[in-house]
């Protein structure tokens, strides 16, 4: 027995914490047959006189970037075969004006928010699949018309670039190295001086990432405290 078909949602954000919603999902009529995902690590070349090879150095890894193709039908003919089978859809019938399906999700992933000064932030959830980013383009080609030129049918091409929420990224990324300013909160096990020396390789400079953070004191630093280590001159 098959299981349930799944379809994609896409949720529209207002702020990059993902936390307030705009509108509802927007689910997809037609699964995609595949998506990509493309990886970037960002890197400059620089050459020294007499060398024969450029040496690269590391800047960043780049957001992930994915990419879909979605379709958009207003033909009747592509409707969801569970109404179907129990008689809710008339599967002749001429489903939503296919501009308005177009225009309600440019509305949601695409369009400058007058309220955020700038497009929703998007949450893209199908299987085992959980993106989120902002949308950077969309190529829409119209692919089938009604005798006087209306478009019932059309393939949009959607690139997608991710946006981590910043507290997320800090976790993730969990860089140790010393010559770089990072975060990370003060956990209830966590020793001040020990922490310190774990990410300089001295505990000695506990002192001067104190002063970094306004602290009096660090001996009962509350648990959730946000520290930040900078770089230091050794």
């Amino acid at each position: 027995m098959l299981g349930k078909l799944d379809k994609m949602q896409l949720q529209a954000y207002a702020d990059e914490a993902f936390s307030e919603k705009k509108g509802d999902p927007f689910t997809v009529l037609i699964n995609p047959e595949s998506y990509t995902i493309k990886y970037k690590v960002d890197q400059t070349e620089s050459q020294g006189q007499g060398t024969s090879h450029p040496q690269l150095h590391f800047n960043n890894i780049a957001a992930q970037d994915i990419h879909f193709d979605f379709v958009f039908d207003s033909s009747g003919v592509v409707v969801e075969p569970a109404l179907i089978n129990i008689g809710i859809v008339n599967p002749f019938a001429e489903t939503a004006n296919i501009i308005e399906q177009i225009e309600t999700f440019k509305q949601l992933m695409f369009y400058y928010q007058s309220e955020t000064h700038r497009p929703n932030f998007v949450a893209i959830k199908w299987g085992t699949l959980l993106f989120k980013g902002q949308m950077m383009s969309m190529d829409i080609d119209y692919k089938l018309f009604k005798p006087d030129g209306t478009p019932i049918r059309a393939l949009a091409r959607v690139d997608f670039k991710g946006s981590i929420e910043e507290d997320l990224r800090v976790a993730l990324e969990n860089s140790l190295s010393p010559d770089i300013t990072h975060q990370r909160l003060f956990k209830a096990d966590d020793r001040f001086d020990l922490v310190v020396g774990k990410i300089y390789k001295d505990p000695v400079y506990y002192i001067d990432v104190a002063r970094a953070n306004g602290l009096s004191g660090f001996r009962k630093l509350a648990t959730g405290t946000k520290l930040i280590f900078p770089p230091i001159e050794k």
